[in-house]
């Protein structure tokens, strides 16, 4: 008997990567010449979908939909008619994510992300320009486009009552979704309801739950505001929070715990939270909605996730499955 590829299905932001390397993040008033500058294909949902192909497959496979890989996976998107646009679509190809969702038109530019990373310490600071991202309407999504997907991932780069629209179709047609909220902005009560996976980091946790960063400190703290998402319907809460580990909470068995960071020699973190996202998806889909075991799976998106920050770069920093 042959077993069905599970389908991951990413709705999200596709933008081009404008990256500067510096000695430090520039002050107000201050002009600097990077160390470096590089231009890559990125947004939070295109890295998410490319971490997911990636990690899905072994590099030797990287072109072919293989049946060496663990999920087949499916981008939705927008970008412009133009150079940047066919870069972003044609390089999620070459990784193997089905863009036949991404709608191109020439009355739009594709969107932009200007980033600066502080080389010293890796840390970045990036300002979107969504441009594309923000033409997907919530009427385009009333109904999530087929094939039904066994995961439904999205992230807040593209317009929220889109996000919302595509929260209620999923629901509707019982898809279980993950939803990774950043940029951060409060939710509506009801964007909560029977949400399968919560992925935040300290300030997306902080701003959903009405509390300080501070308040995130201990491990209370982030007991805390993980329960509140829960009451309110979510079935695991995953804070991610850098050098300090992951922690979790799931709604069934009331399991819980901190896992510490990985060691890792950081140089890049822009796609981190990415590269965790989609290993998480991937051991999702992998329990074929059975018992998740959410503890192993933290482990390993983890691990992933710390090979992202020794790379430059964004989906090119991403390791392939046989590189954890």
């Amino acid at each position: 008997m042959t077993t069905k590829t599970p389908i991951i299905t990413v709705l999200g932001s596709l933008n081009i990567d404008l990256v500067s390397y510096v000695s430090h993040h520039p002050l107000p008033g201050e002009t600097m010449t990077s160390n470096s500058f590089a231009v890559s294909p990125g947004g939070k949902g295109a890295n998410q979908a490319v971490a997911c192909a990636k990690l899905s497959r072994s590099r030797d496979t990287s072109t072919s939909t293989s049946a060496d890989e663990s999920a087949h996976i499916r981008m939705l998107g927008a970008v412009g008619a133009d150079s940047y646009g066919s870069l972003l679509t044609s390089n999620l190809s070459s990784h193997g994510v089905d863009v036949s969702g991404v709608v191109s038109s020439p009355s739009l530019k594709t969107g932009i992300a200007i980033i600066i990373v502080d080389e010293p310490t890796g840390q970045n600071r990036i300002i979107l320009s969504p441009e594309a991202n923000h033409s997907l309407k919530p009427s385009d999504f009333t109904v999530l486009p087929s094939p039904k997907p066994d995961l439904l991932i999205m992230q807040l780069e593209i317009p929220l009552p889109t996000v919302l629209a595509a929260l209620r179709a999923a629901r509707d047609a019982s898809v279980p979704v993950l939803l990774n909220p950043a940029p951060a902005q409060p939710l509506p009560a009801d964007a909560y309801a029977g949400l399968a996976h919560l992925v935040v980091n300290e300030t997306e946790a902080a701003v959903l739950g009405g509390v300080s960063e501070a308040d995130l400190d201990t491990e209370a703290g982030l007991e805390s505001v993980s329960a509140k998402f829960i009451n309110l319907g979510v079935q695991n809460v995953i804070v991610t929070l850098g050098g300090r580990g992951v922690f979790y909470m799931a709604a069934a068995g009331a399991k819980k715990g901190l896992v510490p960071a990985e060691k890792a020699k950081v140089v890049d973190t822009t796609a981190a939270g990415d590269t965790f996202v989609g290993q998480y998806a991937l051991d999702v889909v992998g329990a074929g909605g059975g018992n998740l075991d959410i503890e192993a799976a933290v482990l390993k998106a983890n691990r992933a996730a710390a090979k992202t920050v020794e790379r430059l770069g964004a989906q090119d920093s991403i390791p392939w499955r046989d590189e954890l």
